[in-house]
């Protein structure tokens, strides 16, 4: 009997390779260094290892070809993701890799007994664990865009999960919350796995196998049983909703975003969305395209579901970063609408996710910044009073960020909201793109409340203060802040990227 070794196509796999060694050697770095080395280690390690596989990515830029015995397909979607991923991940690494993680620093800490223990707590290297973790969770999340089969894509889905669990408890500060919100999230997601398992058993048991364009060829030439289909598709769907937030698998998402630490909540925001929706756009555009005709009205319901809720409750919201989870389930629901546009929706899909990750870890960056009297975050948006007067242009970038939010002219969430509209329009669909309009009109006012509490209101005497920000922290924000608004004044090189990319292997 002869074996045949499996072939492993080293070069198109290279950007997930990459950050996954970088991932294994924060590990080793963590084992093995005095702890005074660790901090600087692990932040090199890692900015390095997302910047190498950015230029992997960009080096692979035109590639069409299934890698890792067809398991792995690296296209214009999957490239694109990737980008999109590394470049938040970069973004958001920045308020991770501050001189001093307070989000992360527990109890003991806060009090150092000895000028060593001073010093250390100063570099932040207290849990320097968060780097690997994070390099690990990216893997996932470069992983997930790409998965040619169902198989591959759980798999994806648990790498980029599980080390999620462990960050959104690492707020030592908080710590019943924190401890609460990454239960929370490692109880619904272990549900929801199990749904996407079924779900996969079903559409194997239907087609007779796990390939994603083995599925699509027996449901074509119905080989494959409908009902099993339909359920399986249901079941898996399920799996992914989850993970991007859609209602009505929404319920862990306000209580995780509060209660993660904030560069997580993020990272956290802007990864789960660019991974989980290149996922369903490769599950229902290379796999299911035979159920269009069952999927389709499905996914409509659950868009409008999702919209009305987020923008809805979005409103009522006193705590910042509860508002900005609503407000990411609302957005969950208007990128759908791109989801169920046949053919015309995968470029402005790509498209919404990425300047919707941009943004959203700008927005976040700023607000882990924000400090009470106690030195603590400050999330109550009635203590924001006045803060646009004392700390201008962090809040002018904040509210930039809000606004592009919004759909506001002259910022990329206009544009990509425009892109989403008229291709959901296009395809047939006026009764969503109208609920979409009424619901940003919505959500506009909860944008609105809080810039005017910023910049309007008079100041009280909780007015928050601004922390010492790193200059890799602040090039973050204004690199965000510059992108939200040349993409919305001069969006059509990115758009022509996308469009150009939206071509799926098959």
């Amino acid at each position: 009997m002869i074996v045949v070794s499996p072939s492993v196509e080293y070069g198109a796999l290279s950007p997930m390779l990459i950050v996954l060694g970088a991932a294994v050697a924060g590990v080793f770095v963590e084992a093995l260094l005095p702890r005074h080395l660790r901090y600087v280690a692990q932040r090199t390690l890692a900015t390095a290892g997302l910047a190498a596989a950015l230029i992997a990515v960009l080096a692979l830029s035109g590639h069409r070809a299934g890698a890792a015995m067809g398991s792995v397909a690296v296209d214009g979607p999957t490239l694109f993701l990737q980008a999109a991923v590394l470049i938040t991940g970069l973004l958001a690494l920045a308020p991770i890799a501050r001189h001093r993680l307070d989000a992360f620093a527990p109890a003991a800490a806060l009090t150092p007994a000895s000028a060593a223990e001073r010093s250390a707590t100063s570099l932040g290297i207290q849990q320097t664990e968060v780097f690997p973790l994070v390099m690990f969770t990216v893997s996932g999340m470069l992983l997930l865009p790409a998965a040619a089969d169902l198989l591959t894509m759980f798999v994806s889905l648990e790498v980029l999960s599980l080390p999620l669990y462990v960050l959104c408890g690492l707020t030592r500060r908080r710590r019943v919350l924190a401890q609460e919100s990454s239960l929370k999230y490692f109880l619904l997601g272990a549900f929801s796995s199990a749904f996407f398992l079924y779900g996969t058993a079903l559409l194997y048991g239907c087609s007779g196998t796990f390939d994603l364009t083995g599925i699509a060829a027996a449901i074509s030439a119905g080989h494959a049983d409908p009902a099993l289909a339909s359920a399986g598709t249901a079941l898996v769907a399920v799996g992914v909703l989850f993970k991007v937030g859609a209602v009505p698998f929404h319920a862990w998402v306000p209580d995780v975003y509060q209660g993660a630490p904030t560069p997580i909540t993020g990272l956290m925001a802007a990864g789960t969305k660019l991974a989980g929706f290149g996922a369903l756009l490769r599950l229902f555009y290379v796999a299911l395209p035979g159920l269009m005709d069952q999927w389709r009205p499905l996914l409509g319901a659950v868009a409008v579901l999702t919209m009305v809720f987020g923008s809805v409750v979005m409103v009522s919201q006193t705590d910042v970063k509860r508002m900005l989870a609503y407000s990411s389930i609302s957005t969950v629901g208007f990128v759908l609408l791109g989801v169920t546009a046949p053919n015309t929706g995968v470029a402005p899909t790509m498209f919404y996710v990425l300047v919707y990750g941009v943004s959203t870890v700008g927005a976040f960056t700023v607000i882990g910044l924000i400090r009470g009297g106690d030195g603590l975050e400050d999330n109550d948006i009635e203590h924001w009073a006045g803060f646009g007067r004392r700390s201008p242009l962090p809040a002018a970038a904040l509210a930039l960020f809000l606004l592009a939010a919004a759909g506001v002219p002259l910022t990329s969430g206009f544009v990509a909201k425009f892109g989403v509209f008229s291709a959901s329009l296009a395809a047939g669909n006026g009764v969503l793109v109208l609920v979409a309009v009424a619901c940003s009109a919505i959500a506009a006012y909860a944008y609105a409340r809080v810039i005017l509490t910023i910049f309007f209101a008079p100041a009280g005497g909780q007015t928050p203060e601004l922390a010492r920000a790193t200059p890799a922290t602040v090039v973050g924000v204004w690199v965000a802040a510059a992108a939200t608004v040349l993409i919305g004044v001069a969006p059509q090189p990115l758009l022509s990227l996308a469009s150009n990319a939206a071509d799926f292997l098959h």
